[in-house]
């Protein structure tokens, strides 16, 4: 639906006339139809709004979400009111059944997935029991039967665990690939898809020969699952959080840039300049190949800090979501958990953000507060959230440096970059999680394929000298801020050493 509304601007202006546009759940307004070209200057997701009818304007409707965003407006009569309610009113009732029936689904395949996880759980300890009987057996010198029998059960325990792991990673592909593999954090650019048949498992969990010997079962434990503690739960990535720091989305599809976004633009290529060598600069007038790097909406090198060099923190928030569609180029069903990980730490220090957005406006001051109110240590804090997605990035920021420096193996770039950051906090089931993950990461022309917006200009031979100019400049930025928060952490003891 769409139409004429008056929206209240300010005590200034008053009440001012409107073209507004409801498409795919979002209301979105312009200044008039007739500049409707240029993108819109709001807009509002349906689905997490509410909205009120005014109790004594016949013409006044308001839509809301709580603390963040008011739309008062106010249609010609009674009659057009009632036509834009009944339209806003379906369009919220549509979104939130296929919510609640997307939440339903997602909580009986979370559930079913903890119950297989306390299961692999047993089963590895009946495992280890059994090792530790052969061991004991072969210290005392026991009989050549009883170590039979006692194989023939290791073997056993062996089949159902491989047979229950292989169970857990169904009901993850079944419930993760539908809702995480297919919906990135909001404003990030479109990128082409890695395709299934390069992604997938070069074995099967359930062909993997089992042997008797300690040495080969320790091997397969190496493969193990992830520990049944890991959250599950928070699937969602963020709706209608940043509905007003996306708008002019439908200006972008047509090709005509707003005045802000133009500075922004001349703002980044300035930046790049400043990384760029004499003999790139030469090269500045031919066109390079645009990659997912350069053109994500929220750029860690697009950041200001602030002069004792704060760290905004909603910008830094931004920064973090748009970095997140790595993780699905290299497979969102297995990096899923990992994904789930990184994106439940932002929402975690975007909820204490939301409490009192005037009190944090850097990062240093939410762990300030923190520290100050003796919560900094308390498990799911802010603080302990950005400990972990600091972490995360740092992950991130050494396996795109291996890239950029020139290693073509993707599973040796990831396995480095576990082994410089995140390897040391890690116990040895999710290093075994970790190394499965690995046995299904792309090759490197599957993920570089994935980083182009035009199919095929991964093959161009300025390819790599475009991601070189991407990342040189993206990586330091990222880099230094980290940097920034590792002495913060430093200063006031925050670090732990605490494995899971």
């Amino acid at each position: 639906m769409e139409g004429m509304l008056y929206k209240w601007t300010n005590y200034i202006s008053g009440w001012q006339p409107r073209w507004f546009v409801l498409d795919g759940g979002t209301l979105s307004y312009y200044d008039s139809q007739e500049d409707a070209w240029k993108g819109c200057k709001g807009s509002i997701k349906i689905s997490v709004c509410e909205i009120q009818v005014h109790s004594s304007d016949p013409t006044r409707l308001d839509l809301i979400i709580p603390g963040e965003q008011y739309f008062y407006l106010r249609a010609i009569n009674a009659a057009e009111r009632q036509k834009w309610l009944v339209a806003l009113g379906t369009a919220k009732a549509c979104l939130t059944d296929n919510r609640t029936k997307r939440e339903k689904e997602l909580q009986e395949n979370t559930e079913a997935l903890k119950t297989k996880m306390s299961e692999l759980r047993l089963y590895c300890d009946l495992l280890l029991q059994q090792v530790n009987k052969i061991k004991e057996n072969d210290e005392l010198g026991e009989a050549v039967e009883a170590g039979i029998d006692t194989g023939t059960m290791v073997k056993s325990t062996c089949t159902t665990f491989l047979k229950t792991l292989e169970e857990c990673m169904q009901i993850a592909n079944r419930t993760f690939t539908t809702d995480l593999g297919t919906h990135s954090p909001p404003g990030t650019p479109p990128v082409a898809a890695i395709k299934p048949q390069k992604v997938r498992f070069p074995f099967r969990l359930s062909s993997l020969p089992v042997q008797h010997d300690t040495g080969t079962i320790i091997t397969i434990l190496s493969y193990s699952e992830k520990t049944c503690e890991q959250e599950t739960s928070d699937q969602e990535l963020r709706e209608g959080d940043q509905s007003e720091k996306h708008d002019g989305e439908r200006g972008k599809k047509s090709g005509v840039a707003l005045e802000c976004q133009q500075e922004t633009v001349f703002d980044q290529e300035e930046s790049q300049d400043q990384f760029k060598t004499p003999s790139e600069s030469s090269e500045s007038d031919t066109e390079q190949v645009d990659t997912f790097f350069n053109t994500m909406s929220h750029r860690f090198s697009d950041m200001r800090l602030d002069d004792d060099n704060g760290i905004p923190s909603q910008e830094f928030l931004d920064s973090c979501y748009a970095i997140v569609p790595v993780l699905d180029k290299l497979g969102s069903t297995v990096f899923a958990p990992v994904k789930m990980d990184f994106v439940g730490n932002i929402k975690k220090i975007q909820q204490k953000l939301i409490s009192d957005p005037g009190s944090f406006p850097t990062l240093q001051s939410i762990v300030l507060h923190e520290v100050q109110t003796s919560v900094a240590r308390v498990r799911n804090s802010a603080t302990e959230a950005l400990l972990w997605l600091r972490r995360g990035l740092k992950f991130l920021k050494e396996f795109l440096s291996e890239i950029n420096a020139g290693e073509k193996d993707i599973q040796a770039a990831l396995n480095n970059a576990y082994g410089k950051t995140l390897r040391q906090y890690h116990g040895w089931v999710v290093r075994g999680v970790f190394a499965l993950a690995l046995r299904a990461a792309p090759t490197y022309q599957s993920f570089t394929a994935a980083l182009v917006l035009r199919e095929g200009d991964e093959q161009r031979s300025d390819f790599t000298s475009s991601m070189h100019r991407d990342l040189g400049v993206y990586l330091p930025a990222m880099e230094k801020q980290l940097a920034i928060l590792d002495k913060l952490y430093e200063e006031y003891s925050l670090e732990s050493d605490e494995v899971v």
